[in-house]
């Protein structure tokens, strides 16, 4: 290593109006990321916005494995040695699934962690790539950090560039540079060692192998956690090398489009019934989504949160050690875990749809186990949704269940919840890529509905435009989803969301619960049929979109 100082030089630039982050970071087209001085623009704007400063910082780098993520790795190197970064610890060929990203940053304590990934959203030269923050927490950055990081990019004049050559991703070890380092490290092992703390591996891998009939099935949709699956199911819990599929990360998820659902797991839905498959699960391209299935059984996701909840003293030691000191739920998602919280006496906090409102709750020791119902279900393990986790927790209940009970799976186990709770039929219509001037125009129409009127033979008894204070530190969220409840308890929610990169996406939140037994086994479309037609007659979707039918239903 030389002790001559790093060559530093500063490249004038303009700044771009569209580099807002959400939620979820800032997702674009790849081609947009590619424009001349864009990824260096944002990359310098979020280094500037650190809240405790860039210089000697530590952070995580790695993503997804998607198209451009090792270009992506490169520039944060040189710019973030630019800005006097003291260290960048990087997953091994820029990998970094989001779970595992938060658990480095929260164990080597460093002051944040930058994510490579558009999570669920297609990879691929034509498609899409992001880029987000996260904190000192290992959580998403909080509003006040990505407003400064949006108000700082739209006024950029510079960013300042090391000359340093490419980083070999490709081998574990450091590459020690005058004042500033780059730590490969290996993607997979510490987000494994943390699964083993948390879990009984022992347990699982002694029902598995004392019920060979119980089948399993992991696709990692060609997305980042296929190395943790193969680590962890095969080598760890001893199933079969075909217990995994879809494993090998690619750049394009081998052409689809990696949101474990019904609809684009099609190909683990398909053979989990063609092949009797007792427990099928599907993560994301980032891996902090989950999808559990079984030949003829859909695990909702609200209820998947809300039976972990029930569980998670019972099967899962972490929770024995700790004990559940709250739970918590997306608005939009079902109150099915409300149920649990009240029975057994534990706090139930309602929060906007974004993992960061929960990072909050978890930092200040209030809250456990949390969900949303768009597939991320997580603990304060870490501060970010994990799939992996979600499929090891299910796990861990069916060897627990099945100590008591022989033979149970998860029909029986969902089955036995309903007959415990009730069953809240819930389910999510989602409209993609909608004209954004359409969709706006579903929204205002849906703010001029008065609580009275009728719908479908539904009565609307409340409507609001949620809104929440953060009770640990005061900040307010406004604008988060139009709900409607009617006279007789059922809800639907309407939400517009950002996260794609083309137009707007509507989503159509339905739940209705029942306490009548003979209805628990009905299939949930049947169940909120004329309440899904009574949310479309109030908000005249298919007039203004000329949408007949959603883009999902999950």
């Amino acid at each position: 290593m030389s002790s001559q100082p790093l060559s530093i030089k500063t490249v004038q630039t303009t700044a771009f109006a569209d580099q807002k982050p959400g939620t979820s970071g800032l997702r674009k087209r790849v081609k947009v990321f590619q424009q001349p001085h864009y990824t260096e623009n944002f990359v310098q704007s979020i280094l500037s916005a650190i809240p405790s400063g860039s210089k000697s910082a530590t952070l995580v780098v790695g993503g997804d494995g998607r198209f451009f993520n090792k270009v992506a790795v490169q520039t944060i190197a040189k710019i973030a040695a630019g800005n006097g970064v003291a260290k960048l610890i990087v997953g091994q060929d820029g990998i970094l699934s989001t779970p595992a990203a938060s658990n480095l940053i929260r164990k080597h304590k460093a002051t944040g962690g930058i994510l490579l990934t558009a999570s669920h959203n297609p990879g691929g030269p034509e498609n899409d790539f992001g880029i987000k923050y996260n904190i000192a927490n290992g959580g998403p950055a909080p509003e006040s950090v990505t407003d400064n990081i949006f108000s700082i990019s739209r006024t950029l004049t510079a960013y300042h560039v090391a000359d340093i050559p490419d980083i070999d991703l490709s081998v574990i070890g450091t590459t020690a540079f005058p004042g500033f380092s780059v730590e490969v490290v290996d993607s997979v092992q510490d987000y494994v060692i943390l699964m083993k703390e948390i879990y009984d591996f022992t347990a699982i891998k002694t029902f598995l192998a004392q019920n060979p009939s119980f089948t399993v099935l992991v696709d990692s949709m060609h997305g980042v956690t296929g190395p943790y699956s193969k680590q962890i199911f095969v080598e760890e819990l001893g199933l079969p090398a075909q217990s995994v599929m879809n494993f090998v990360p690619l750049e394009d998820f081998g052409g689809g489009h990696p949101d474990p659902n019904l609809t684009y797991a099609h190909e683990l839905v398909e053979r989990v019934e063609k092949e009797g498959i007792s427990f099928g699960a599907a993560s994301d391209g980032d891996g902090d989504r989950n999808m559990i299935i079984g030949k003829g059984v859909f695990v909702n996701p609200s209820d998947s949160v809300a039976v972990i909840a029930d569980y998670a003293d019972k099967a899962i030691p972490y929770f024995k050690k700790t004990g559940i000191r709250g739970l918590a739920r997306s608005m939009p998602t079902s109150m099915s875990i409300d149920r649990v919280a009240k029975a057994k006496g534990i706090q139930l906090y309602e929060v906007p749809t974004g993992w960061k409102f929960f990072g909050n709750l978890m930092d200040a020791g209030k809250l456990s186990i949390c969900g949303e119902e768009s597939f991320g279900t997580g603990s304060d393990h870490i501060r970010e949704k994990d799939g992996l986790w979600a499929v090891l927790a299910w796990l861990s209940i069916l060897a627990h269940a099945n100590t008591e009970q022989k033979n149970v799976g998860l029909h029986e186990i969902l089955q036995k919840h309903y007959q415990k709770y009730g069953r809240n039929f819930f389910s999510r219509y989602d409209y993609e890529e909608v004209d954004s001037k359409a969709a706006n125009k579903v929204i205002a129409h849906l703010r001029n509905v008065q609580a009275g009127t009728a719908f479908n033979g539904y009565t609307v008894a409340h409507c609001d435009d949620f809104a929440y204070t953060d009770p640990i530190d005061g900040s307010v969220s406004k604008n988060q989803g139009l709900r409607f409840v009617f006279t007789e308890g059922s809800r639907v929610v309407f939400r517009l969301s950002g996260t794609g990169s083309q137009g707007a996406t509507i989503r159509l939140y339905v739940e209705k619960f029942t306490e009548n037994p003979q209805l628990y086994g009905l299939e949930c479309q049947e169940g909120i049929r004329d309440l899904i037609g009574a949310a479309l007659e109030m908000s005249k979707l298919r007039e203004f979109t000329g949408r007949e039918e959603p883009t999902v239903i999950t």
